[in-house]
C-alpha cells in the first residue's frame, strides 16, 4: 500500500514581486479531476475522519497551518505532517484515515483524482 507523502511544489517568481506555486501534471502523481477548499473551520473542530476507497489527493495549506494525524490501514502507529507552506503538498492515498486540526484563518486546498462519489467514502 502507498503511504502518504510530503512533496514540493514549483515556485516562480521572486520576493519583490510575489511567488506563485504551481501543480501540473506531470508532476503530480494523478491527473486531477476535482479541486475544493476548506475554509473557516473553527480551530477546536477536527475535519476528515473518514477514508475512500479509491479517491487520491494532494492537500496544500494555501493559507496557516494544518496539522494531520493519518492512521493507513493495516497500521498501528499514526503518520504526523504539517502543512505550513503553500508550496508543500501531502499525498494522501485511498485507504487513509486523516484527522485534520485547523489553525487561526488557515486555508486547505485538495486536488482530487475523482469527481465526487458518496459510495467511495468509508466512515468505519
Amino acid at each position: 500500500m502507498t503511504q502518504p507523502y510530503l512533496l514540493s511544489l514549483p515556485l516562480h517568481g521572486s520576493a519583490d514581486s510575489g511567488w506563485l506555486a504551481v501543480a501540473e501534471s506531470p508532476h503530480l502523481p494523478f491527473a486531477v479531476k476535482r479541486v475544493y477548499w476548506v475554509v473557516q473551520v473553527p480551530t477546536d473542530r477536527v475535519r476528515g475522519r473518514h477514508a475512500h476507497h479509491t479517491l487520491e489527493q494532494l492537500l496544500v495549506a494555501v493559507h496557516g497551518v494544518v496539522d494531520l494525524h493519518i492512521r493507513v490501514e493495516g497500521q498501528a502507529e499514526m503518520q504526523h505532517f504539517r502543512l505550513d507552506h503553500p508550496d508543500q503538498a501531502l499525498y494522501l492515498p485511498p485507504h487513509c484515515w486523516p484527522e485534520l486540526h485547523f489553525g487561526p484563518g488557515a486555508v486547505l486546498l485538495c486536488l482530487a483524482s475523482q469527481a465526487y462519489d458518496a459510495a467511495d467514502y468509508i466512515h468505519e
